[in-house]
């Protein structure tokens, strides 16, 4: 099997079409054809409908284009892993979500650094769902994530081995002007603007579960924002866009200086625990977590 079939494979979904797709790849539409139906004898599925007037593509093959995406960069971080390799370093892969990239891994690295100073992070932010179907895929070999006892923990095979690098809670936030509002009356008005997570991301089904005030997208009455990242909800709270939940580790130092305004005495916060879990099979992965687990123990 040839790299450049799978390339041809994502230029032909994205086109839609033989002749666009072969114009993209620079080489003549048999020439491409050929290189189409070459993918399909190592596949051993036919994945063009080739009709007397019309190409189609199957279903089965747009259905799995994240996929063919995720296969493509993991042979090409393998070629890059064989071409580069130095027996005096490792790479190690770790899902991260957003939140616990900026807030949490810092630290985790700093404390990494004088254990295996020829380790190297390749970190994959994105949301929970996405770094669970990273990790289940192999793509990394560990998953940094929060987890709310009212979702309860994550549910992994014998192979994959959980650890707890400590805690954090949601508070809510506010900044700019809005905080001295706060500051003059104790108080924020219920139609205050909110910054809120999407339904379905992580901090969205658990702000929601629990029902936490200026967290629900469909707040009537006043404009908000909505993002699945708390880094820019951070951004948008300290402008004074609204309120905002967000990871104490994330905003202390703001919280501590008044630049932000804790709501939690009025609205509550949401325990959080930040774990780790790793792939057995993997020896840095399972000497990391040893390392960490440590390191939180002693703290």
């Amino acid at each position: 099997m040839h790299l450049h079939w799978l390339d041809d494979v994502l230029v032909l979904l994205e086109e839609g079409n033989l002749s666009r797709a072969a114009a993209r790849r620079n080489i003549t539409q048999p020439a491409f054809s050929r290189r189409i139906r070459g993918f399909e004898d190592w596949l051993g599925v036919t994945v063009l409908d080739r009709g007397k007037n019309r190409v189609g593509i199957i279903e089965a093959l747009s259905s799995n284009e994240g996929e063919i995406r995720a296969l493509i960069r993991r042979l090409q971080e393998l070629r890059t892993r064989i071409a580069q390799f130095d027996a005096h370093r490792t790479s190690l892969g770790i899902a991260a979500q957003h939140a616990a990239t900026c807030s949490t891994f810092p630290d985790m690295a700093l404390r990494a650094r004088s254990a295996f100073p020829g380790l190297q992070f390749r970190i994959r932010a994105g949301n929970l769902n996405d770094c669970v179907s990273m990790f289940l895929r192999g793509d990394v070999a560990m998953l940094l994530c929060y987890e709310a006892e009212s979702t309860g923990m994550l549910r992994f095979g014998p192979d994959i081995q959980r650890g707890v690098w400590g805690n954090d809670y949601l508070i809510p936030v506010v900044g700019g002007a809005l905080r001295y509002t706060v500051r003059d009356s104790g108080e924020i008005a219920a139609d205050t603007p909110a910054v809120v997570y999407p339904d379905d991301s992580y901090f969205g089904q658990v702000l929601r579960k629990n029902d936490r005030g200026f967290n629900a997208a469909d707040a009537g009455g006043t404009p908000l924002s909505v993002t699945a990242f708390s880094s820019g909800t951070r951004e948008l709270v300290l402008k004074g866009l609204g309120v905002g939940w967000l990871p104490f580790s994330m905003i202390y130092k703001e919280v501590e200086n008044g630049t932000l305004i804790s709501l939690a005495n009025r609205y509550g916060r949401e325990p959080l625990e930040v774990v780790i879990y790793a792939d057995t099979k993997n020896d840095t992965a399972c000497a990391l977590m040893d390392l960490w687990a440590r390191d939180a123990a002693s703290v």
